[in-house]
């Protein structure tokens, strides 16, 4: 088994043409000051298991091996003890290359402390405490729920109350350098243009976790959408609240930063590329268009979205803590993690980018239908459009499952995607602009060798190249389906391009027949309709006549 997995991990390597990036001879000179402000370092991170949280544990280890210990805080989780998830969380693909450099010791640099962000003051037991508080110097804060449609109460406990606790713990912790609070830059949304400064939160946070700490769910629903108002979800208002904190706490002494990642998508180069862990932003898009799931959305597809590679968005994250940490630099402790200012990727572009994916390099396999669909910018065509291509087919191959003796899965599918549609439709009809000159300042002060280690720029970013990349990752680690199959997914795909054609050909005929074999009643029908438009016309021109005829007797 595990020779057959390694087999796979080669061949998607090969597929990939990819080979772990080598530091070139000519830049050994330089030093790294990046990897050695970490060096010694105890660091404590929430949010470790979560996606981001992953690859800035993976980096820090590569780059820095002679850091100190990190600290997660992880909770019991479907039977597991925290320990066991630590030892799954390195059984992932994404630490191969960490292994493969540093060896299999270097993951014992990682233990775990037991505890929630869910329960009050982190869930921590005393001695955890004590010990957090005597050796943490570094705090990276990055647990947050990032589901939008996550009840209000749930989110303001886990994304501002959680928040609120985790600024206490760093309040404690004697050697304290720094607390790095992974925000959004999508939780200031009034804001059309997002500069690198604090803003007022929309609520007082303070009170805002009293009151719903006093009401049960049920009570916090029925008044959400008041308590929301502008706010489109329970996820952008929550981090909006949780930043407000995190100025309160810096204003009074704290050493703390904020960062705000834009939406965070796939690995772009190193460890792996095109590797994640779930299927949120354009790698859903992808999957289900791929599928032939998705055939229509409400989208502006002149828009933009703002999008940041996930290993890109973590050197980001670890120069803007070198910069606080090494240089002193405690005025640039507000910086935005974004790419709109340099890079705009339209929603058409990704869809025809990735439909030229899916449908001839990186096929998926047992799609429904072949890829096809538009963007429209009408929401009643885009509803008529939902209906007739995904609701009644949907029922239909539902229907022919359930009377195979299997469980139906379709509707359920597209129950998932009009969810998600509701959330994406408000981020794909508005757009942002969001300043950042910090990343700007941090490219000039780097020297050679770090900006070759921490990259934080797209300037030989091939578009095409990493979305096929982000597709078969989706392919080998999500949807668990190997490259060996894909010569019967293209194979596949070829059948539904033939099927599509000539479902398109038969439909078209079928309207022409039906034309043809009523053209009578048609015919009769626009005789009636132009009789009754040339009338009116004839009867409003005799009018006119008269008219003329009355003023001129005047």
């Amino acid at each position: 088994m595990a020779a057959n997995k390694m087999n796979n991990k080669l061949d998607y390597f090969k597929m990939l043409d990819y080979t772990p990036p080598v530091l070139p001879k000519e830049l050994e000179a330089f030093p790294d000051r990046v990897a050695e402000v970490y060096v010694g370092k105890t660091i404590f991170i929430t949010g470790g298991s979560g996606f981001l949280g992953r690859v800035l544990i993976e980096k820090i280890l590569r780059k820095s091996p002679d850091v100190k210990h990190i600290y997660m805080l992880l909770r019991p989780k479907k039977g597991k003890d925290p320990r066991q998830r630590v030892e799954e969380l390195f059984n992932s693909p994404l630490f191969d290359l960490l292994k493969m450099m540093r060896g299999e010791e270097i993951t014992k640099k990682v233990s775990c402390v037991a505890g929630d962000v869910m329960e009050p003051n982190l869930g921590l037991s005393s001695e955890d405490r004590k010990m957090l508080a005597e050796e943490v110097e570094i705090v990276f804060h990055g647990a947050a729920t990032i589901r939008f449609d996550e009840p209000l109460r749930k989110a303001v406990l886990l994304n501002t109350r959680g928040t609120k606790y985790t600024l206490e713990l760093a309040k404690e912790m004697k050697k304290l350098l720094v607390f790095v609070h992974i925000s959004t830059s999508y939780c200031h949304l009034q804001e059309k243009v997002l500069y690198e400064k604090s803003y007022p939160p929309a609520a007082n946070p303070h009170k805002i976790i009293k009151s719903v700490e006093l009401m049960d769910e049920a009570l916090v629903e029925s008044v959400a959408k008041k308590i929301l108002e502008n706010f489109p979800n329970s996820y952008a208002y929550t981090k909006n609240l949780s930043e407000g904190l995190v100025v309160e706490f810096t204003e009074a002494g704290l050493p703390a930063m904020i960062l705000r990642p834009s939406i965070v998508i796939p690995v772009w180069k190193e460890p792996l590329p095109g590797w994640t862990d779930n299927i949120n932003g354009p790698t859903g898009l992808l999957i289900g268009a791929g599928k032939g799931v998705i055939r229509t959305m409400y989208c502006n597809n002149k828009g933009y979205a703002d999008y940041l590679p996930v290993d890109i968005c973590v050197n980001g994250i670890l120069l803007a803590a070198w910069n606080y940490m090494y240089n002193k630099d405690f005025e640039r402790n507000i910086c935005h993690l974004t790419s709109s200012q340099e890079w705009q990727i339209s929603w058409q572009e990704i869809i025809d980018v990735g439909k030229d994916i899916v449908t001839s390099d990186v096929p998926l396999n047992g799609g429904i239908w072949y890829p096809g669909g538009s963007m429209k910018t009408s929401r009643f065509l885009h509803n008529i459009c939902t209906i007739l291509f995904h609701w009644i087919p949907a029922y239909f191959l539902d229907a022919i499952i359930f009377l195979s003796g299997n469980k139906p899965v379709l509707c359920r599918v597209h129950d998932r995607v009009q969810k998600g549609f509701e959330v994406f439709e408000y981020y794909a009809n508005n757009q942002w602009e969001f300043r950042n000159e910090h990343v700007h300042y941090l490219r000039k002060i780097l020297n050679k060798r770090e900006r070759f280690e921490y990259k934080i720029d797209g300037e030989d970013m091939d578009i095409r190249g990493y979305f096929m990349n982000c597709v078969m990752a989706a392919r080998i680690f999500i949807l668990k389906e190997m490259p060996e199959s894909l010569p019967s997914a293209k194979r596949h795909m070829r059948m539904l391009y033939w099927l599509d054609w000539l479902t398109t050909l038969m439909f078209y005929g079928f309207i022409m027949w039906f034309f043809f074999n009523n053209s009578e009643f048609f015919l009769a029908v626009l005789s009636k309709i132009s009789s009754i438009f040339f009338s009116s016309a004839s009867a409003g021109d005799l009018t006119h006549a008269r008219e003329a005829a009355s003023v001129k007797d005047l």
